[in-house]
């Protein structure tokens, strides 16, 4: 099978991924998913005209100039309107929130006015009329579109829906996706290993890839190199309706490399296996009816490079989110060499120096070697037969943070 470019990988994994079906839930429940439906506002805010300030409603045409003197014929407190009418020379006490008054048309702020006693006020500065006063529906009306569908509700979005009276709203399920680390070599943080043991590590970072863009994420655990004890995690993923099915290691070319073996057994249909890239070439995506299977290779950088490029795309796509991939222009801060057939990803230390951006890159580039990935924020995207490349020639950087 000819290596795959990973642009046509990319669109060949995202074909056909649409967004998953919504789901009711409840407005505290709602933080950072993404709207399946608009919200139509079910009420007129504010539903009076209101007081944007403390102090007294009035008639405009009395206040026009100053100093005049009113006498206060009642309270509005929020909560609690003035059920009379303000006639000439007169004024009510209101608070912030409080509907306006019949016969008011401007608010005396508390500020400009002074208490003479026995229920008298004098105003001391000129009200203009329509001051201080918030007219009903100045934020929105009953029926009015707040929010489209395909938004990802922020705190303002919660708070706008909550105050259209929504208890709950429709949105987009969260893609689940089921991660299985496949290896005999493998144990979890915390294991006294044997001497030709390793951690177990790749699980968590690929988890906190998928929940960085809304996805759920299974840890099923760690399979053993023989395809009874892989066939048995991948029935779980199936069982648990993961909508992605993703294994670590074990999609490569070697004797116990069987994840390939085992899901094509269970009905996976193949799309491609090896990819014209660096690090990640062993990455294999295929379909097992409507879930989606992506082999990740086993080495912890290619694994993360793999899950930046295509994993957060694909639950993003179908987690209903738009998500792009932070690509800047830069300025190599060292000479790279000339590249060959696969496209490259680079670690690199990126930083701005004279108003550019300077992307360095490491050294040693082994895909085994994850505190390099740590200190990396972005990674050089060199082409595939890429010429070698001076100090300060311009190159793409993904950014990874």
């Amino acid at each position: 099978m000819a290596l795959v470019p990973v642009a046509e990988a990319l669109e060949r994994l995202l074909e056909g991924a649409l967004a998953l079906p919504g789901e009711s839930v409840a407005l505290a429940d709602a933080a950072g998913r993404v709207l399946a439906e608009p919200v139509v506002a079910l009420r007129t805010q504010p539903p009076f005209n209101a007081s944007a300030m403390d102090g007294y409603a009035a008639r405009a045409q009395d206040v026009a100039s100053a100093p005049v003197r009113l006498s206060v014929i009642g309270m509005a407190p929020a909560g609690r309107g003035f059920d009379g009418t303000v006639g000439k020379a007169q004024a009510v006490r209101i608070f912030t929130g409080a509907p306006l008054p019949e016969g008011a048309d401007t608010i005396v702020i508390q500020e400009n006015v002074r208490d003479l006693g026995g229920g008298q006020i004098e105003v001391t500065e000129p009200t203009a009329k329509e001051r201080n006063i918030r007219r009903r529906g100045l934020d929105f009306a009953q029926g009015d579109v707040l929010l489209e569908k395909g938004r990802v509700l922020d705190p303002a979005a919660l708070s706008l829906a909550a105050s259209a009276n929504h208890p709950t709203l429709n949105v987009v399920q969260r893609p689940l996706v089921a991660i299985i680390a496949t290896g005999d070599e493998l144990l979890p943080p915390g294991s006294a290993l044997g001497p030709d043991q390793i951690i177990s590590s790749n699980a968590y970072g690929v988890a906190a890839a998928a929940q960085s863009v809304g996805a759920r994420a299974l840890d099923l655990g760690i399979a053993a190199d023989r395809k009874e004890a892989i066939a048995a995690l991948v029935k779980k993923a199936v069982a648990a309706k993961a909508d992605v099915i993703v294994t670590l290691g074990g999609a490569s070319v070697g004797d116990h490399d069987l994840v390939h073996d085992v899901l094509t057994g269970e009905g996976m249909t193949l799309d491609f296996w090896k990819l014209a890239m660096r690090p990640g070439k062993p990455l294999m995506f295929g379909r097992l009816g409507d879930i989606r299977c992506i082999g990740l290779p086993g080495n912890p950088v290619a694994s993360l490079v793999c899950s930046q490029l295509f994993l957060k795309p694909l639950l993003a796509q179908l987690g209903g989110r738009v998500h792009r991939q932070d690509v800047r222009l830069a300025q190599l801060g060292a000479a790279m060499p000339a590249n060959d057939l696969r496209q490259d990803y680079v670690r690199a230390v990126v930083s701005e120096e004279a108003g550019a951006l300077v992307a360095t890159p490491f050294g040693i580039q082994d895909s085994s070697m994850l505190r390099m990935l740590a200190d990396a924020n972005g990674l050089i995207v060199r082409a595939p037969f890429a010429p070698a490349a001076a100090v300060g020639t311009e190159c793409r950087v993904l950014m990874l943070r």
